[in-house]
């Protein structure tokens, strides 16, 4: 993996995360207690003994770029790297990033300054394990002159996804980015090994050097799935690499607390426990969460610093925890003013709920949605698909019913 560089697109909005994407960018949206979205590309590309890496990014940007300068460090003596490319103003380019593939144009002549064949880009909120090294041997095999990572899917999931036909070879025919359900039954394909079914492009691609700068020329094909894949397949050998394991895209609040409780599973689908092929992040060095006499928790992500008071229940909830401890003086100061204390106070019951960092969840609270409220904007908390949220640094005051 040598001659091959990757590029990670981290400056998503994320608007179908909000409001976890408040004070942040979707890459940065917290993941399984300790770690980031980000770090899952990162790490798959150390896994694959793939080093140097440069991450896009743009909206909201600041915690990113920081966990990635804090967290990714090498050798003086490597030629590793994980570095950020933020977005800039230049006399050559005066706009912002306007779409995926736009933000690799403007970024081209700093990829130049590097050697490399080839060269992988990557979605910075998705969770899967792959090694791109199975990948690059799919591409160079069939001479490809792009590969795109592929995985089946159910119909009730096709219409959020590019779809592709691909022929017994793998070979990429036809493509189309988010098609109606209509247009379905006209895109499946025959997966080798696998039989009949629809087949959606991951995000994850996989460019000959000269044939991602040829195809970046063109300066209206500004996003990767509804421009430049459909332009380029008459033209250039475009191939599927099959990836059969787990992967989701968490970009809507449904999905991200859905692939986090999967996380309570015995065995998960996705594992952060493999000593294997590891999950990087910032290193820490804190003391155990805090959870007090009589709370019960089932189900339930409890992220770092958290604190939950006694007699609190925590059922199916995700709690993203905080940034920071509470000293004494802090806690006598915020209670004076009538706030509670970061963390889930005493005796409160959390049911089904997304708890950001730094909130403030005060005794006797109930966020339980007896009526299934399905979207709401309420004070202090958010309700979206059902599922409520309490945003980060927010507070809920003692004795609140949501």
């Amino acid at each position: 993996m040598k001659d091959v560089l990757a590029v990670i697109l981290g400056g998503g909005r994320g608007t179908r995360l909000h409001p976890l994407t408040l004070h942040r960018s979707k890459p940065a949206v917290p993941i399984g207690g300790k770690y980031r979205l980000i770090d899952i590309p990162i790490s798959n590309c150390l896994n694959s003994d793939l080093r140097r890496i440069f991450v896009l990014t743009q909206y909201n940007s600041e915690s990113l770029n920081t966990h990635i300068a804090l967290t990714y460090k090498f050798d003086l003596f490597s030629s590793a790297f994980v570095s950020v490319l933020a977005a800039e103003q230049t006399e050559e380019s005066p706009q912002w990033f306007q779409g995926t593939a736009d933000a690799v144009r403007q970024n081209q002549r700093h990829l130049a300054n590097h050697a490399f064949r080839d060269i992988l880009i990557l979605a910075g909120d998705q969770l899967y394990l792959m090694d791109f090294g199975g990948m690059l041997e799919t591409h160079r095999r069939h001479a490809a002159d792009v590969t795109v990572a592929v995985t089946p899917v159910v119909a009730e999931q096709a219409t959020g996804f590019g779809i592709l036909k691909m022929n017994g070879l793998g070979r990429i025919t036809h493509f189309e980015e988010k098609p109606a359900a209509d247009r379905l039954p006209q895109l499946v394909s025959e997966i080798p090994a696998l039989g009949s079914g629809l087949i959606a492009s991951m995000g994850i691609y996989l460019f000959k050097r000269e044939a991602l700068e040829g195809a970046l020329k063109d300066p209206s094909f500004v996003d990767f799935g509804r421009h430049l894949i459909p332009e380029i397949l008459p033209r250039l050998r475009v191939q599927a690499h099959v990836h059969r394991g787990y992967w989701e895209d968490v970009g809507t609040i449904r999905s991200y607390y859905h692939a986090n409780l999967a996380l309570c599973q015995a065995v998960p689908p996705f594992d952060f426990y493999d000593a294997s092929r590891p999950v990087y992040t910032h290193p820490r060095f804190l003391p155990a969460s805090k959870i007090e006499i009589g709370a019960q928790i089932e189900r339930s992500v409890v992220g770092i610093r958290s604190r939950i008071g006694r007699g609190a229940q925590l059922r199916d909830s995700l709690i993203l925890g905080a940034d920071y401890y509470e000293t004494l003086d802090e806690l006598e100061r915020h209670t004076g003013r009538g706030a509670p204390p970061v963390g889930v106070g005493a005796d409160a019951v959390v049911n089904g709920a997304i708890i950001d960092k730094n909130a403030r969840i005060g005794r006797d609270v109930r966020i339980v949605n007896e009526a299934g409220v399905q979207e709401k904007d309420g004070d202090g908390y958010y309700i979206r698909e059902g599922i409520v949220l309490v945003p980060k640094n927010g507070v809920i005051p003692d004795g609140t019913v949501i």
